[in-house]
């Protein structure tokens, strides 16, 4: 029960100074997430209240449920852009039926974390790699931060990518309202300066880090207070400045999804999505945390408590969530000791729902649209350009291919795109894999490529060290590449395949390394190996191959070389 239930494994140590510390981090995330849930709901096309309702019961379950200390779990910004991008697609926008279908996206993303998590499919994460991630992020980032200046303006617009967002933009440039306009980037501009200057402004007049760590963290909270009031005092509304209006005052409703055979189809390939990206942020800050306190993160398990957390969210009135960076951040440095403190966070969202949402009537949506501005930007990094074209042109073109499909297509291509050109590049480098043909280093037993060191070799011996495992993609690669080196060189009577770095051998492999057999056999030449790996010798001797390989297998490299010189 403590593998599925780890609350039963921290539970039971739980003490009062874990409990004041939780109590200090919860208060903390708390206050950073009141406008930052609103302003998530806002960006996934939901009423503000949504925001809230999404990051109440997905915390609590995660705390059942999840194995990171420090997890923040709630609305994202990416994961609520692909929900806005998903949805659009189907239901109009504000249509009695939009909130019922982002209820059941959450829920079939749910159910699609549970079922990897149970059949322990987290693996599958891995096939999207880091430098396609940050492609995405990046982009997403600037279609997020594109997409809430419409809120900024004070205008209609709409699009799905950066460049019908764009158009749509200038074409209402001249409905601009201006007072909207003041708002929003004042408090833009507020906010990207609480970031960097606000804490050294009050550490310089002399508050404790602590306390001026809070003030700062609190910033967001002020913009949305103080904008609140200008608009009540002046009755901007009166004068075109939207705002969020009517709030229900009420802690989160049971909501059922929509099981209907057409909608849970329309939405199953963005839910998969949805759930991979989503675990891949998750899991990534988790574990990044986790090594901070070296404590352990169990990969499998956090898929069943993303996936508790995606259920919970769809009959709560929710939509998808995920473990946040920002706010898993602000939780870890302010002290959070165990996943107890993301309860107590989900109590005070709780009691903001029951008692704040009237206060919040007048707020404007340039207010929310700039806390999402000043939250994304940050996670908009063009530097991963650079690094890969120095390090991998693979890789660059990779992080490029998703930078410009997500920002010119979409989302959903974007990502979509970025799994499969990961996969792709994937298969791309191990159907070639490097083969070095190796020599003995003098004075030593060691082996080395001979066109990177001064080694020994033997003309009638040729040694070849194979660097990837073997299987269906790289077997004809293997066999082609013999065929050639061992045709045009008569004194060969020896070939040794150095195993040191496979890894496995599939069935299509072992077809080719049998034929390979035959054909230097026929030549006159004796197939040898060396430093095969225990697993892959097993599964070697389940089959007559070994019976009929025209050499030997050695244990190392070097005694083939002095048998066989």
């Amino acid at each position: 029960m403590q593998k599925y239930l780890p609350i039963l494994t921290w539970g039971r140590h739980y003490n009062k100074a874990a409990f004041s510390s939780d109590i200090i981090a919860a208060l903390i995330v708390t206050i950073m997430l009141i406008p930052q849930s609103l302003a998530y709901a806002l960006l996934a096309g939901l009423p503000p209240q949504a925001g809230l309702y999404a990051s109440i019961a997905p915390i609590i379950l995660y705390t059942i449920f999840g194995t990171s200390r420090a997890l923040a779990v709630g609305p994202v910004a990416v994961i609520s852009l692909m929900t806005a991008a998903t949805l659009g697609n189907i239901v109009e926008q504000g249509a009695m039926g939009y909130a019922i279908a982002a209820l059941t996206l959450a829920f079939l993303s749910g159910v699609i974390l549970l079922a990897m998590g149970v059949f322990k499919l987290g693996f599958l994460a891995n096939f999207l790699s880091h430098p396609v991630i940050a492609g995405f992020i990046t982009a997403s980032g600037v279609i997020i931060a594109t997409s809430q200046l419409k809120n900024i303006f004070g205008v209609d617009a709409s699009g799905h990518n950066l460049l019908e967002l764009v158009v749509s933009l200038f074409e209402h440039l001249g409905e601009i309202n201006w007072i909207t306009f003041v708002l929003g980037a004042s408090t833009t501009a507020f906010l990207f300066w609480v970031r960097k200057g606000m804490k050294p402004m009050l550490r310089a007049r002399g508050l404790t880090a602590g306390a001026a760590d809070v003030a700062t963290k609190a910033g967001p909270v002020l913009a949305v207070v103080v904008t609140t009031l200008v608009v009540w005092a002046f009755d901007l509304s009166a004068k075109g400045v939207k705002i969020v209006g009517d709030v229900p005052q009420s802690l989160p409703p049971l909501t059922m999804p929509d099981v209907s055979m057409n909608l849970m189809t329309l939405l199953f390939v963005p839910a998969l999505l949805i759930s991979i990206i989503g675990f891949v942020e998750s899991i990534s800050v988790a574990q990044t945390l986790a090594a901070k306190k070296r404590q352990r993160i169990d990969p499998n398990q956090e898929l069943i408590g993303l996936g508790a957390a995606n259920v919970g969210a769809a009959f709560t009135g929710g939509f998808p969530v995920t473990g946040g960076f920002s706010r898993s951040v602000v939780n870890f440095d302010a002290g959070a000791e165990t996943p107890a403190a993301g309860a107590f966070t989900a109590v005070g969202l709780a009691i903001a729902a029951l008692a704040l949402t009237p206060l919040i009537f007048f707020l404007p949506k340039a207010t929310l649209a700039a806390t999402i501005i000043v939250a994304v930007l940050s996670l908009v990094d063009f530097s991963i350009l650079k690094r890969s074209w120095g390090y991998s042109k693979a890789d660059f073109f990779a992080v490029l291919t998703t930078i410009v499909l997500t920002l010119g297509m979409g989302v959903e291509v974007g990502v979509t795109a970025g799994v499969i050109l990961s996969i792709f590049l994937h298969l791309h480098k191990t159907t070639k894999p490097h083969i070095a043909e190796v020599g003995l280093v003098p004075n030593t037993q060691h082996f080395r490529n001979t066109l990177r060191h001064d080694v020994q070799t033997v003309p009638h011996v040729l040694s070849l060290r194979i660097d990837e495992s073997l299987y269906f993609a790289n077997a004809k690669f293997l066999e082609d590449y013999l065929y050639d080196r061992v045709a045009g060189d008569t004194p060969i009577k020896h070939v040794v395949l150095m195993g040191s770095a496979i890894n496995e051998v599939d069935l299509s492999a072992l077809e080719s390394l049998e034929a390979i057999n035959e054909r230097l056999d026929a030549m006159g030449v004796k197939l040898h190996f060396s430093e095969i790996k225990g697993p892959v010798m097993d599964r070697l001797k389940r089959e007559h191959f070994l019976d009929d390989l025209t050499g030997q297998v050695f244990l190392c490299q070097y005694d083939a070389y002095v048998t066989l010189k």
